[in-house]
């Protein structure tokens, strides 16, 4: 591969990836949720059980302390709760009220309404192949140290 793809390749992918989130951030504010907020939400929603603090930083990419503050001002609006792991006095999970899932669930029709309009103009091919290639990117990703 030419050092000249290997260079615009992953800005392209970054700009893409902030752009597609500011439109998504904008047609969210009327929920009455920042970005930091709804992206919280979204990734407790799709995790498969209960995630700790320290989990939850991990997956939404912010350190410990700043998402302390972000757990203390959504669970203060009612958006989640956080409960004491029996095991480890220290850690605490976080759980969706039922607030939350009630606002989820216009979280994703904005975001699938947004997809397709993104998308529209793309091949279904072309968009399946581009899943496929970002998937092993990420894969490969994963791999290295």
């Amino acid at each position: 591969m030419s050092a000249k793809l290997t260079e615009i390749f992953p800005a392209v992918l970054y700009e893409t990836a902030i752009v597609w989130r500011h439109k998504l951030d904008k047609r969210l504010k009327p929920l009455g949720l920042s970005q930091t907020k709804w992206r919280a939400l979204l990734h407790l929603s799709l995790a498969k059980a209960p995630m700790t603090q320290t989990e939850l930083a991990i997956s939404v990419g912010i350190e410990g302390p700043t998402l302390t503050g972000l757990l203390d001002r959504l669970a203060k609006d009612g958006w989640i709760e956080r409960h004491d792991v029996p095991h480890d006095r220290r850690s605490k999970t976080v759980h969706l009220t039922a607030k939350s899932q009630e606002t989820l669930a216009q979280i994703y029709a904005i975001g699938n309404q947004l997809s397709s309009e993104l998308l529209s103009i793309i091949p279904e091919a072309d968009i399946k192949h581009c899943i496929d290639v970002i998937q092993k990117i990420k894969a490969r990703a994963e791999l290295l140290s």
